[in-house]
């Protein structure tokens, strides 16, 4: 790796030059000498603690190399766990972090509960324009911009290299039906199996998408999780399951299960994104990262589409104006083109900065340059403040349907009316 403390020192300093404004609309304060600043931050990070989490501890040691004084206390919290105990701290005004690592779909809500630092006007988006404008695009809500993007992705087919080889396969499946048949080659050839489903709704909506199918229509204000096109690819989901091209998922578990089978060379194919790469480079019984295959999802009949992911950096409202200046410093730092090709570099995450694909560590990057394609094609979710609450209901029925074979129209049906009755209220049916 070419980069050096010093580039990320220098950035560091510049940042400085990017504190906030007061919430009444100040002229920013004269940014004070680096060393000097002092400050005791709290950073709630929801990434994967084993297989990401070491990776951003360097890089606050990086920061800290410049800003010796501003104590960054990591906290690793659940993902699972971190919606709702983000909105019980903010609520009460206590213990809520000061920077947080939010998916992209909480953000609309915990900036419609007035629990995020609005952004605007401040020197931290002097750039703006460097940020790819789909990740970027889920920080806005009403109007105002209350994080900046930290990582995008996406879902893509991972699969086995030897696996497909000794099964005498030489092209990756583009449509399910294909990917039915290279299964029953997969078992028949290797005795390994050919795919495993998450039993979890953003698992399902490649399926979904592929349909030309969505969850809601956010312009006509209109719930469509139930629609025909849904139920269509919801169905392809569970057909791939009792018939056997794909691995029953457990009741318990099935996330796990999946990546221990595919890290095992048990299963051939699996529907992931590039958090796990890093973990499959790890696994010493894949075979190393050379043998990791990546490619688009397969196609339904109208398309070919997965759902934009990713997280980003917010800053908590409730925090005291005194520690702004080193929050703004920290998520400068930490979002910049040099912080986020070193963690392409390490990781295999993708830069949401048009700026960090020109540097050492990503152009060059061969699983960057794989899911890069991947993610430019992937479809926008609606970025409304109920968005963060479609997946609790969407999960429900993913097992319902792969691990308790129940009919896909009857399960998304109660779906449409979780959402009527407790999520989106106002929509129509």
């Amino acid at each position: 790796m070419r980069r050096t403390a010093q580039g990320f020192a220098v950035l560091a300093s510049a940042a400085l030059a990017f504190a906030l404004a007061a919430c009444g609309g100040e002229q920013p304060p004269a940014a004070p000498n680096p060393a000097d600043l002092t400050a005791d931050l709290t950073w709630w990070d929801t990434s994967d603690p084993q297989n990401e989490g070491p990776a951003f501890k360097e890089l606050i040691t990086k920061f800290n190399q410049t800003y010796p004084k501003v104590k960054i206390n990591y906290q690793s919290v659940p993902f699972g766990e971190t919606q709702n105990k983000f909105k019980t701290a903010a609520q009460a005004k206590a213990g809520a972090p000061d920077i947080l690592r939010a998916e992209v779909a909480w953000v609309p809500e915990f900036a419609s509960l007035g629990y995020l630092f609005n952004l605007d006007g401040s020197e931290l988006l002097a750039d703006e324009a460097d940020f790819f404008p789909t990740p970027m695009s889920s920080n806005k809500f009403d109007g105002k911009t209350y994080g900046v993007p930290q990582v995008t992705d996406s879902l893509a087919l991972l699969y086995n290299k030897k696996l497909f080889t000794d099964a005498g396969l030489t092209a990756t499946p583009t449509t399910w039906a294909e990917v039915k048949t290279a299964a029953a080659a997969i078992k028949d050839k290797t005795k390994a199996n050919g795919l495993f489903i998450n039993a979890g709704g953003y698992f399902l909506l490649p399926f979904i998408y592929g349909e030309g199918g969505d969850l809601v229509d956010a312009s006509a204000k209109k719930i469509v999780v139930n629609s025909e096109q849904n139920v269509t690819g919801v169905s392809i989901a569970r057909d791939l399951v009792t018939s056997g091209a794909a691995v029953k998922p457990p009741a318990n578990d099935s996330y796990g299960t999946m990546m221990t089978l595919f890290k095992e060379q048990k299963v051939a194919m699996i529907i992931n994104g590039p958090w796990e790469v890093n973990n499959v480079r790890q696994a010493p019984t894949f075979g190393g990262i050379e043998n990791l295959g990546i490619a688009a999802v397969p196609a339904g009949s109208a398309k070919a589409g997965a759902p934009v992911g990713g997280h980003n950096y917010v800053i908590w409202s409730g925090m005291p104006q005194n520690k702004v200046a080193a929050a703004i410093a920290f998520v400068k730092f930490m979002s910049s083109a040099e912080s986020q090709a070193f963690l392409a570099e390490k990781l295999g995450l993708l830069p949401t900065r048009k700026s960090a694909y020109d540097l050492a560590g990503v152009k060059d990057n061969a699983i960057v340059s794989a899911f890069k394609p991947v993610v430019d094609a992937a479809v926008a979710r609606p970025w409304i403040p109920e968005g963060g609450q479609f997946f609790g209901p969407l999960d429900q029925m993913a097992t319902e349907v792969l691990v308790q074979n129940k009919d896909p129209k009857a399960s998304l049906d109660q779906v449409a009316q979780k959402y009527k009755t407790e999520v989106v209220p106002s929509y129509a049916s």
